[in-house]
């Protein structure tokens, strides 16, 4: 679900994760991005929120199954 919310509201998805400061950051770059460019820097945005989603998944998985 996370991932789907990533393609709207990139900072938010973000800011489910846990990492609440990259999120400030994110959303005070992308708001301007998107009013300015008309939405073209959108994709980038939606890629670092994926990235941050997969690397929040893949730390979670390693702390339950002991660090491997």
């Amino acid at each position: 679900m996370n991932y789907v919310l990533a393609l709207f509201l990139p900072p938010l998805s973000i800011l489910l994760t846990g990492r609440w400061v990259v999120a400030i950051v994110t959303f005070l770059i992308w708001l301007p991005a998107i009013l300015v460019s008309g939405g073209l820097g959108h994709p980038i945005f939606i890629l670092l929120a994926w990235i941050i989603i997969y690397q929040a998944r893949d730390d979670r998985r390693a702390r339950i199954t002991g660090g491997e």
